[in-house]
């Protein structure tokens, strides 16, 4: 299970479909950046998105 869950970061008004698509690109290019670096994740790249965002919507 994700931690925050979804509905933490996701406010009324806002679509579930465009932060599922959010964060599967932020976890690609976590993904990616990482093979190229050859740097091992601690946590899988889905968990790393889901908290990047949850981080980023907590500023706005």
């Amino acid at each position: 299970m994700l931690r925050p869950a979804m509905s933490e970061i996701i406010h009324d008004g806002e679509n579930y479909y465009e932060f599922v698509v959010n964060v599967a690109q932020e976890a690609r290019r976590i993904a990616q950046e990482a093979e190229d670096n050859k740097v091992p994740l601690e946590k899988k790249p889905v968990q790393l998105a889901v908290e990047e965002l949850a981080a980023a919507a907590g500023k706005k």
